[in-house]
């Protein structure tokens, strides 16, 4: 017995780091949004540069891990953005964690999208779920946990990714993109 829990007490080890969050490698062709150390590569919607700091907004929004942590308890309707620009093609993917209260909402090119039941009707409270925005030909497709929801027509043309805390608790991790088709 005591030869098997030394493997076993490996394997735990193994599997424990390879869930933290800086661990995680992107698929070929895309590149991750978050560093996984702060906020590098982000502003504040008056364009104070994120970089270098785990927090925005008197800690609404925190990095920390590997994750980016929307906290309920601070207030404020208050969004970050990316210092990049996103034009035409792209595919953005990421795993978020709602709280029951959830309602977030994402902007790219025009577009806004509520992560809140009932616009997302298969979303889990309280587990990771996996979010994917694909812009392609002008169309928008949103699919969470591999079901299509809602498609749009792009309003806009070229902007920046943003994250608006609005209501209840959210944390998102591996937000990555890919430009192009």
């Amino acid at each position: 017995m005591k030869a098997l829990a030394l493997p076993i007490a490996i394997v735990l080890g193994f599997v424990v780091s390879t869930a933290h969050g800086d661990d995680f490698k992107p698929e070929e062709g895309f590149t991750l949004l978050f560093n996984g150390k702060d906020l590098t590569g982000w502003k504040t919607t008056k364009g104070e540069s994120l970089d270098g700091k785990t927090e925005a907004y008197g800690k609404r929004f925190t990095m920390k891990d590997g994750i980016l942590t929307i906290d309920p308890t601070v207030k404020g309707d208050v969004r970050i953005v990316t210092a990049k620009q996103f034009a035409g093609d792209v595919h953005i993917k990421f795993d978020f964690m709602p709280d029951a209260k959830c309602n977030n909402d994402l902007f790219l090119q025009g577009l806004k999208f509520d992560l809140k039941k009932p616009d997302v009707k298969n979303m889990k409270e309280g587990e990771w779920n996996s979010f994917e925005l694909v812009i392609k030909g002008g169309k928008a497709e949103f699919k969470n946990n591999g079901e299509a929801l809602k498609p749009q027509t792009v309003k806009g043309k070229a902007s920046v990714f943003e994250i608006r805390a609005e209501l209840g608790g959210m944390q998102v991790r591996r937000l990555r993109y890919k430009e192009g088709s």
